[in-house]
């Protein structure tokens, strides 16, 4: 360790380990955990028992150490591990595929590694799509507040930030449009939505080549929600100019939002949609990028110019495979688990709304959130945001405030008990505060 330690912490941080998104000098260490089970975390010094409230940065879908996908990953693993997908099929890539593309109405399946890799792979798609057809069209369209990754593409596609402001040089320039962030009893919204869609007509005058949204929510931007009526009207917009629609279902999809894509409930059709998080039930990464065949057959050519060439070491990794087919199975089983979730949100936001300090409820789906009013700082600079992350942590649940930003996104198995609980101590630090 070096001086530039925070001395009250500097003997307690991991002297080989690097953590993501973490400034050292300021922030406690990271946190022991011995195992975790269903919707509960398990700490090693002290023990304690913390509720998952968040899902593990919103991979956990089924819950920690679900049997029924751990047993679906040993089997595979006794039969094949890992196979270059280059140049060979196994029954798992070969299922997966079939069923995703079935219910997505989506004809092909290119397997990459995460999230930000997917969407990487979804811009190089549309990008190339209209080279392959001879036509220049060189333009992007996102939305502001949007987060879409953060390798270089997925980076540049996102809001320009302090997370990303000394790479901005390297990113290439992307147009955007209002977001128009709505919550309950919000008398502002249908106005907000005209003034975005007027922006994405004016911007759409330029041929495009893609435009990018997070279909419904926005979540590292603040868990920034939508009425499924705007995303419709966007995508109306969109084909109308004759550009393609990339959904960003990296968060939103299987089930998250109420729906099991949230393109579906606002009733869409995306020509790309990117997958990942909750894919393999929080078990392993992996990330899919599905496109219409209609784009499929622009890169099937005698010119190897046309070929995409893109790849990963681990892709269509037969044991990420294997759990994405059992949570799949969970899904289809217990569809009500996501279907119901926003009720059980709904009937437990009385519990904070008396507070003075909270506004812009909004829920959608497995999640919730509200706007704290407290803290210095903006957005993510917040400082109220790791208050309250401690103070949960001590009180038995764990959250991670986006700023002042208080959300919860549970995994799908969380108790009634213990999603009261997880309201309660929320109401119990902020009326403290």
């Amino acid at each position: 360790m070096n001086n530039q330690f925070s001395s009250k912490f500097k003997n307690e941080w991991h002297p080989n380990i690097w953590p993501p998104f973490t400034q050292i000098k300021n922030n406690r260490p990271q946190i022991e955990v011995s195992h975790g089970k269903d919707a509960l975390i398990y700490t090693k010094n002290p023990k304690r028992e913390l509720i998952d409230a968040i899902s593990s940065w919103w991979v956990t879908l089924h819950g920690h150490s679900n049997e029924y996908i751990a047993l679906s990953i040993a089997q595979q693993a006794k039969r094949l591990e890992q196979i270059i997908f280059a140049d060979f099929l196994h029954p798992q890539a070969k299922d997966l595929s079939e069923r995703i593309t079935s219910i997505t109405r989506l004809d092909r399946v290119f397997f990459s590694d995460n999230g930000s890799t997917a969407v990487e792979v979804a811009l190089k798609i549309a990008y190339q799509w209209w080279q392959n057809q001879g036509k220049e069209r060189y333009q992007i369209i996102a939305f502001d507040g949007a987060y879409h990754g953060d390798t270089f593409g997925a980076m540049a596609l996102g809001e320009r930030n302090i997370f990303n402001a000394s790479f901005d040089r390297l990113m290439f320039p992307v147009k955007r449009a209002p977001w128009p962030s709505t919550w309950i009893d919000d008398d502002q919204v249908e106005q907000k939505e005209e003034i975005a869609i007027n922006k994405l007509v004016d911007l759409l005058q330029t041929p495009t080549a893609a435009v990018i949204v997070e279909p419904i929510l926005q979540g590292a931007g603040g868990m920034n929600m939508v009425r499924p009526e705007f995303i419709n009207k966007v995508s109306e917009v969109v084909r109308k100019n004759n550009s393609l629609l990339i959904a960003d279902e990296v968060l939103t999809g299987f089930g998250r939002c109420g729906s099991l894509f949230a393109f579906q409930k606002a009733k869409i059709q995306p020509d790309i949609v990117a997958l990942s998080k909750g894919l393999t039930g929080g078990f392993l990464p992996m990330g899919l990028t599905l496109s219409k065949e209609e784009i499929f057959q622009s890169f099937i050519s005698d010119n190897p110019e046309k070929t995409f060439w893109h790849g990963h070491s681990f892709t269509a990794n037969p044991l990420g495979c294997a759990a994405a087919n059992a949570s799949l199975d969970l899904l289809e089983k217990e569809p009500s688990k996501y279907l119901s979730f926003e009720e059980k949100h709904l009937s437990l936001i009385n519990i904070l709304q008396k507070s003075s300090h909270i506004n812009k409820f909004r829920v959608c789906g497995t999640i919730s959130a509200f706007d704290l009013q407290v803290g210095e700082g903006s957005g993510y600079m917040n400082n109220i945001g790791k208050k309250i992350k401690s103070n949960a942590i001590e009180k038995g649940l764990f959250i991670r405030p986006l700023g002042n930003v208080i959300y919860l996104m549970p995994p799908l198995c969380i108790t009634d008990n213990q999603l009261l609980k997880s309201y309660e101590i929320i109401k119990e630090i902020i009326e403290d505060s």
